[in-house]
């Protein structure tokens, strides 16, 4: 299936959980995916050392932002389809609680 419109949170959970069972990795618990969510985070660093010209292994795989971080939303959408979570609901919350803090430099 080709993503062919942007998607809303919804849309990019039900999308996960068609990938996932389409590609077999619809048996991975929820830890397995935090796990592997852990291993996309040290890619995405590894990633934005790249591209902000600091050092990187030469024999090591790297590979862009924007990859690393698609793997990223998608290992997060996981986790969340597997925890019953709606995405675009706990933004919403979330963000109705920030509103109300108080934010000031350090």
């Amino acid at each position: 299936m080709e993503i062919a419109k942007p998607l809303s949170l919804t849309e990019l959970q039900r999308y996960v959980e068609w990938l996932e069972s389409d590609r077999g990795f619809d048996q991975q618990t929820i830890l397995d995916k935090c796990l592997l969510l852990g291993e996309e985070v040290g890619e995405l660093f590894k990633a934005v050392r790249k591209s902000s010209g600091l050092a990187v292994d030469s024999a090591s795989e790297s590979h862009e932002v924007a990859t690393e971080l698609a793997d990223i939303l998608i290992f997060l959408a996981s986790i969340a389809n597997r925890a019953g979570i709606d995405l675009d609901q706990a933004l919403r919350d979330k963000e109705a609680v920030n509103l109300t803090r108080t934010w000031e430099p350090s």
